[in-house]
């Protein structure tokens, strides 16, 4: 017979070992918590499907004909197996291992993820991790990411979110660039500079401001540039070139850009960057020991000078 013939019986098959140990059909039924017919008929039936006699019924008691016992004996073994393999199932809900797939920013996972998968792969042995570095959003459900490190304001409600920190966004030159073209002191005013942009599918060429302190009135400003990218790590790169003014994250901000003068510090770029890193995954009633563990080593170990917002990308 093949598997697929003998799936069906399976509880029947199960139901033989324990009349085999019970020697009983009235002791089997008590122990599995049905009746005494059921146990009997079943048996019946397994005999007749498998074209077997497989006991030998007397007033007394029960016995295995030789074919029940070859039978008994092949799956006592592969009930031990399957009962091991259940517990070991369960143990990987306890321990932490195995592959977790992860999504970040480029700029952000190469200035601060980076560093730490070492000291985490360290701290967690039987754990594998993959670390795809991509400005764009990904789909975690449909391309198997089982985790993405994102910069949002708000999170699908089909999602399970865990704040890693939060993070801000400032506008920063060169000072070549103040030189030639001089500081601007409203947000209005830069409708008449060089502004880079950040890159993003649907984004409008628009600053958005408030102020930091008094009333939060909002500004929104058309800017114009010769220059946009997706990534924060270049836009810092062409700012410190001179070419322009440029919106970047925190993060990028403080690698080696002691040099770059802030502009409109007495005002928040809003809308365009959301103000807090997540972690995020679709919502599910358990979640990995190894993707939780991650998840609190980066609570834990990421930078927390970092202040304020940032954005999907980065």
């Amino acid at each position: 017979m093949s598997a697929d013939a003998i799936a069906p019986h399976v509880a029947d098959i199960y139901l033989l070992t324990v009349v085999s140990q019970t020697r009983s059909f009235t002791q089997a039924a008590r122990r599995l918590g049905i009746s005494k017919a059921s146990v009997s008929g079943r048996i019946h039936d397994l005999e007749r499907s498998l074209g077997l006699p497989l006991v030998r019924r007397t007033t007394r008691s029960v016995s295995m004909t030789e074919a029940g016992q070859l039978l008994v004996s092949g799956a006592q073994n592969a009930f031990g197996a399957l009962y091991d393999s259940v517990n070991a199932a369960r143990q990987t809900m306890d321990q932490p291992r195995g592959l977790v797939r992860v999504s970040a920013p480029v700029a952000f996972g190469r200035q601060h993820l980076a560093p730490l998968v070492t000291p985490f792969l360290q701290a967690y042995p039987e754990v594998t991790l993959e670390l795809e570095l991509a400005d764009r959003f990904v789909n975690l459900e449909n391309e198997g990411f089982d985790l993405a490190v994102r910069h949002a304001d708000s999170v699908p409600e089909s999602y399970v979110a865990w704040p890693l920190l939060r993070t801000e966004a400032g506008l920063l030159a060169s000072p070549d660039y103040v030189a030639r073209h001089g500081v601007p002191s409203h947000p209005a005013a830069l409708s008449s500079h060089v502004c880079l942009h950040y890159l993003r599918p649907g984004a409008a060429d628009v600053w958005s401001f408030v102020p930091r302190a008094g009333a939060p009135t909002r500004i929104d400003v058309p800017i114009r540039g010769r220059f946009r990218a997706n990534n924060s790590e270049v836009l810092r790169d062409a700012v410190r070139g001179g070419l322009g003014i440029g919106l970047l994250p925190d993060f990028s901000a403080q690698a080696d850009t002691a040099d770059l003068v802030p502009i409109l510090p007495d005002w928040r770029v809003i809308g365009f960057f959301g103000q807090t890193i997540h972690a995020l995954r679709p919502w599910s009633a358990t979640v990995p020991p190894a993707v939780r563990c991650l998840v609190d080593f980066l609570k834990v170990h990421l930078p927390g000078q970092v202040q304020g917002t940032a954005a999907a990308g980065g």
